[in-house]
């Protein structure tokens, strides 16, 4: 067996402790959130006049901020130029609240700017939304097909190469979202700590709550770098059993 096959053979095992991880990891955001959204800020602003008043401060007077249904849904739409903050966030004077919609700021500031990581996850935001839908069903159809052994290796191989293509395609979009993420929150700690609406110790907290947030997306990378590799090794024992 040869190293690039041993190293196929770990990361496809990593499939399932990286799953529950990533479930650990969910619980942590939620539970961060939740510990210092009942931390009031000194400053006394809602999240919702925290984030306007970064967007003042760096010219971007044309991005709008609305709310949205659901609790840490937080997002910016470039395509309406619009942050959205959630139902538990946008009226919410917690630190907690505030690092969220700073960080989702973060993301309208890097627009603006023409940072590179989040022009190339946009681009393949179209392309992650249709591979995303077709992955399960490409690889249902080629176990099946291998599983009843009426179709040569041409077909069932060709499915799981299509999936291994379209996961592709996710792990790349994971990849990408990694420095998007983390530099948006170094812009928010920033953006907090300039303009004087968080004291220092604040900010640290807050880098507490965007620090929990961000191992979901380490997480999500390594778990699609995963499923990669479990497609690819289907892929190989497939060609095997064809030979």
């Amino acid at each position: 067996m040869s190293i690039l096959e041993i190293i196929i053979y770990v990361l496809a095992f990593m499939s399932i402790p990286l799953f529950i991880w990533m479930i650990f990891a969910s619980i942590s955001v939620k539970s961060t959130y939740a510990k210092y959204s009942k931390r009031e800020s000194a400053i006394g602003l809602t999240a919702k006049e925290v984030a306007r008043k970064i967007l003042d401060a760096n010219g971007l007077y044309n991005v709008n901020i609305e709310g949205c249904k659901g609790s840490l849904t937080d997002h910016y739409d470039p395509r309406n130029n619009t942050v959205y903050l959630s139902a538990t966030t946008i009226d919410s004077t917690s630190i907690a609240a505030i690092g969220v919609a700073a960080h989702e700021v973060g993301h309208a500031i890097q627009h603006a700017e023409g940072y590179a990581p989040i022009k190339f996850r946009s681009a393949l935001v179209p392309i992650v939304n249709i591979a995303s839908r077709m992955i399960t069903p490409l690889l249902l159809l080629g176990i099946i097909f291998e599983f009843v052994a009426i179709f040569s290796f041409n077909l069932s191989g060709a499915l799981y190469l299509a999936a291994l293509i379209c996961y592709g395609f996710y792990c790349l979009f994971t990849f990408v979202t990694l420095p998007c993420e983390y530099n948006a929150s170094r812009r928010a700690k920033d953006q907090l700590s300039q303009l004087d609406i968080l004291t220092d110790e604040e900010v640290s907290v807050t880098a507490k709550v965007l620090s929990s947030a961000a191992k979901t997306y380490l997480v999500s990378f390594l778990y699609s770098l995963a499923q990669v590799a479990r497609i690819l090794l289907l892929l190989l024992n497939s060609r095997r059993r064809n030979n």
